[in-house]
């Protein structure tokens, strides 16, 4: 198998990101990996090592992709036996042509502590923490977005995600089947923050398999349940005209990026 690295005198994200997302295009397997903070000529002479080993080992050339401030152990790294792409001296230089100003590369400064969003960021994987699943209803007039759905279709992880990477407040709310009764009605409390509402949905089929993980055998997980579940919250997302995404087919990736795109909430990442 051919292997990719992802090599940088940082933590590497960004290679990995670009690499990731270029090797994504093409229907193979790779062996991936990632080497972060290669920042002396002395550990990137091992990394050389590991690479050629790698070119031995698999007989194919190793794809090497690398983001290097540091100009001499970039240029060691260049010099590897694998077919070798550095992503920033492909778009500094045209960057610096239109822009008109010359480049200041710092070494760690795009994941670094002192970041301007980190403080936000943590803020906000705290509060999705403390508002997870309906546990805290007080502060709701904090939060930036509450998604709303049935249990297992996805809240949870989605608002970390939106929290961790995008700095945005998501509490998130369950509907179980005491919510349910005989007609399914938005309880008090997100009546008075409706606007902030988007819920999500999923297939019966990917619900029961989800939660028969969870609790096999079980009225919760069964298909019958998860149906009936469903086509509540879903009339309920009609009736109410709450925006919603079927969460079925996508990663908490795309679901939050779908989220972003459709509210057009701001992200706090930069």
């Amino acid at each position: 198998m051919r292997a990719a690295f992802y090599i940088s005198d940082g933590t590497a994200i960004t290679a990995e990101v670009f690499g990731h997302a270029l090797l994504s295009l093409f229907p193979m397997e790779f062996d991936h990996i990632t080497v972060p903070f290669v920042e002396t000529e002395q550990h990137a002479k091992e990394v050389l090592y590991q690479i050629e080993q790698s070119f031995k080992e698999s007989g194919q050339r190793p794809l090497v992709f690398f983001t290097m401030v540091n100009a001499e152990v970039g240029k060691l790294i260049s010099q590897s036996v694998g077919i070798n792409y550095n992503f920033l001296d492909q778009f500094v230089a045209p960057l610096e042509k239109v822009i008109g100003v010359p480049s200041k590369p710092v070494k760690h400064r795009t994941h670094s502590m002192h970041e301007q969003t980190y403080d936000i960021r943590i803020e906000a994987v705290n509060y999705a923490l403390a508002n997870d699943d309906g546990s805290n209803l007080k502060d709701y007039e904090e939060a930036d977005i509450i998604l709303v759905g049935v249990s297992r279709s996805g809240k949870t992880p989605t608002s970390l995600y939106l929290a961790l990477q995008y700095g945005i407040k998501a509490a998130n709310y369950p509907f179980t089947e005491e919510d349910m009764g005989d007609i399914l009605k938005l309880p008090p409390i997100l009546k008075r923050f409706k606007q902030k509402l988007f819920g999500l949905t999923i297939s019966a089929d990917r619900l029961h398999a989800i939660r028969s993980e969870r609790r096999a055998n079980s009225r919760y997980a069964s298909i019958q349940q998860c149906r009936m579940e469903l086509r509540e919250v879903e009339n309920l997302y009609r009736k109410e005209k709450i925006p919603c995404l079927n969460s079925t087919k996508f990663s908490v990736e795309e679901i939050s990026a779908k989220i972003l795109a459709q509210t057009g909430l701001k992200r706090r990442k930069y």
